[in-house]
């Protein structure tokens, strides 16, 4: 097998498994990205998208003010295209990691990115939760803690739906961090296959990109079955 990817994909095998520059650092550094993102990116989206629904006119806790500053905000970072928001944020992630290069500087824009993206998400999750329910809730005298918690019970399979998307969605912006320097499997996809005209190298990197994102969506598939059948 060695000797058949030496032969057939020599600029791979160049490349290594191992070391600080292999195929297997970039797919840590990918999946680096990828989960401290969504953690973050994830959690504020998570809150940003309950809030929207619980001010929103009608909503459990009512706040037209809240409600308006919430919805503009994830407006504003939702339309602004992924590569021009790694440079819009470069000052701010200079503030807060020191630098705007590398890994985890990278995490600063993509956690925004994933912040925008999945709010919007859960805002239209929970808004499709049947107001019967959450009207039964109030009426059996239901905290609002409470009724949060009916919000995400009542949505969990769609709410794991929708966080696979964002996943995948954040893997190929990873991929665009990658090419201006946050490291990974876009980096090495531009900088030693397009950059170089290896072409086995891009093809070797594009098929990792997507073997991670058919396991991302073959699990929420599986997680998404098996909630709903309970």
């Amino acid at each position: 097998m060695i000797q058949w990817i030496e032969t057939n994909l020599p600029h791979v095998y160049k490349i290594g498994l191992t070391g600080e520059n292999g195929w297997l650092a970039a797919i840590y550094t990918t999946l680096y990205m990828t989960f401290w993102a969504f953690i973050i990116g994830g959690s504020l989206g998570l809150l940003t998208g309950l809030f929207l629904v619980l001010t929103a006119p009608g909503g459990v806790l009512e706040n037209k003010t809240i409600f308006h500053v919430l919805d503009k905000v994830t407006s504003v970072f939702r339309a602004v295209p992924f590569i021009i928001l790694l440079a819009l944020i470069a000052p701010i992630t200079l503030i807060l990691v020191g630098t705007s290069l590398g890994p985890t500087a990278a995490i600063v824009p993509l956690s925004v990115a994933t912040f925008a993206f999945f709010t919007r998400q859960v805002q239209v999750v929970l808004a499709e939760v049947d107001r019967g329910v959450i009207e039964a809730a109030q009426a059996s005298g239901a905290t609002n803690f409470d009724i949060i918690r009916v919000y995400l019970g009542e949505s969990l399979p769609d709410l794991i739906r929708v966080s696979t998307v964002t996943l995948i969605s954040l893997v190929g912006e990873t991929a665009m961090a990658g090419a201006i320097g946050g490291g990974g499997i876009g980096s090495v996809a531009i900088a030693y296959g397009h950059g170089r005209s290896h072409h086995d190298v891009t093809w070797v990197a594009t098929l990792i990109i997507l073997s991670l994102i058919v396991t991302i969506q073959l699990t929420g598939d599986l997680l998404t079955r098996k909630i709903s059948h309970r």
